[in-house]
């Protein structure tokens, strides 16, 4: 036989002795390719998986029915030790940022409101959570535990992530136990999805599912780039479409956190809208690009930097914006005092502004001066934000959990739209309806779900 076909039957008989090995013996992976080692992020992960922890939370639910108001129906039913609260559970995510003062970031809709925080670490031991902080405008939280030997995870610059970058999301998605799913960097910079005032979300297709959020969303360095916070689905599964907090939103929250318990966020002082091609025709643009000033505040910042109405504010810090949302993001990111380039567009002539950005100032009203049956909540006039957006109203910003009013179904958040059948969009709109002293008081209020009654008694 010829030496070259030899060779190439002795080969082919070593393959298929190959083939068929697993029949006669167990199979096992190569540690190496070619000399090379096999892919894993199983390295990666032994450094990132003890930062990760579970937490859950219980809140005391106060439990109202009108029957069980009244004396008489409760005594006749047999009603008298009926509970009068229920306890709500709910599980989540967080990962340790500081070891050495046992900081951990999480979403603010984890622990937000909670009663009991209870962190439990990879290792088994259990710690109750201190709350620092809540941040609803970022949805970022922090949870303080006091333990020793804990491990923190590096943070990474999650301003220099690019469209296809690898990414690995931890957490423990339906009380299963510590989850690891991994995908790419879909997109970058999403907004406009609801929830959280300011948005500048990662868009992820690492698997993320009820109990991830406040979990890590990692590099393949093992470096935290995001908090996992919410999924974009039909069905409440994942579809492929996660998001995550970047990692310099979060900490620069936490900073303000840990130092201050609260966020204080900088005002420009100026409403603006999108464009739309009637006011791009009418402005003579000749793009759709940026956000249109439709009122500067007296004494704002927008009014020392020359800003003025018709003027189109393009670009912040040198970032191109597209619309009005990116620029309430853009500086609702920012703490106050900070000074900010602004490049505008006026008359077709463009020129960069600089503006210092002041503290929000945001009238607030005592419920109880208002009405006797109102005691417990505090109303605000609306954040620059929410005005920039086109909301009107006044706020409910803290409503206490044994209020009448939180009894009859009023939440911190809620936007008052209207009293009885008359509109109200500020606090002295409020002041005056109020002052009639109604029977019933009954709030329109603005949700994600509508516009719903309030009935208070």
């Amino acid at each position: 036989m010829h030496p070259r076909l030899l060779r190439s039957f002795t080969a082919l008989f070593a393959a298929a002795s190959l083939a068929v090995l697993p029949l006669h013996a167990h199979a096992v992976l190569p540690s190496a390719v070619d000399g090379q080692p096999l892919p894993s992020l199983a390295p990666m992960l032994e450094k990132v998986t003890p930062a990760m922890v579970n937490i859950s939370t219980k809140t005391r639910v106060r439990v109202r029915n009108p029957f069980f108001d009244d004396p008489v129906f409760r005594q006749f039913f047999g009603l008298q030790g009926i509970p009068r609260e229920r306890v709500e559970q709910s599980l989540g995510s967080g990962v340790i940022v500081d070891a050495a003062k046992g900081y951990i970031l999480t979403n603010n809709h984890v622990v937000g409101g909670a009663d009991d925080i209870t962190v439990t670490l990879q290792d088994g031991r259990n710690f109750k959570g201190t709350l620092v902080g809540t941040d609803p405008a970022t949805d970022v939280a922090v949870v303080k535990i006091d333990a020793d030997k804990l491990q923190a995870l590096p943070i990474a610059n999650s301003s220099s992530l690019r469209v296809g970058d690898f990414v690995v999301a931890v957490g423990e998605p339906f009380g299963l136990g510590q989850t690891v799913t991994s995908g790419i960097v879909s997109a970058l910079g999403r907004s406009g999805l609801g929830g959280s005032s300011f948005q500048n979300f990662i868009q992820t297709d690492a698997s993320i599912n009820p109990g991830n959020s406040g979990g890590p969303l990692v590099n393949l360095r093992g470096e935290l780039i995001g908090i996992n916070t919410m999924i974009l689905s039909p069905s409440g599964g994942n579809v492929g479409i996660g998001f995550a907090i970047p990692s310099n939103v979060a900490t620069e929250v936490m900073q303000q956190l840990v130092a201050h318990g609260k966020v204080s966020r900088g005002s420009l002082g100026a409403q603006t809208q999108d464009i739309t091609p009637n006011i791009a025709r009418m402005l003579g643009l000749t793009s759709n690009e940026g956000a249109v000033v439709t009122r500067v505040l007296p004494g704002s910042a927008a009014e020392r930097a020359g800003l003025d109405v018709g003027d189109v504010i393009t670009a912040v810090n040198g970032q191109a914006l597209h619309d009005s949302d990116e620029l309430t993001n853009a500086i609702g990111l920012l703490p106050s005092n900070s000074t900010v380039s602004l490049t505008t567009l006026r008359k077709g002539t463009t020129r960069k502004v600089t503006a210092e950005l002041t503290p929000q100032k945001i009238a607030t009203l005592d419920g109880a001066k208002l009405d006797p049956r109102l005691s417990g909540v505090t109303f605000s006039d609306l954040s620059d934000e929410q005005a920039s957006q086109g909301t009107t109203g006044v706020v409910a910003s803290n409503v206490s959990p044994n209020s009448r009013a939180a009894q009859a179904g009023l939440s911190s958040g809620d936007v008052i739209v209207g009293v009885g059948n008359r509109r109200i969009t500020s606090l002295r709109d409020l002041q005056g309806l109020a002052a009639a002293r109604p029977r019933q008081l009954v709030l329109l209020v603005a949700t994600d779900d509508g516009l719903n009654y309030v009935v208070i008694q």
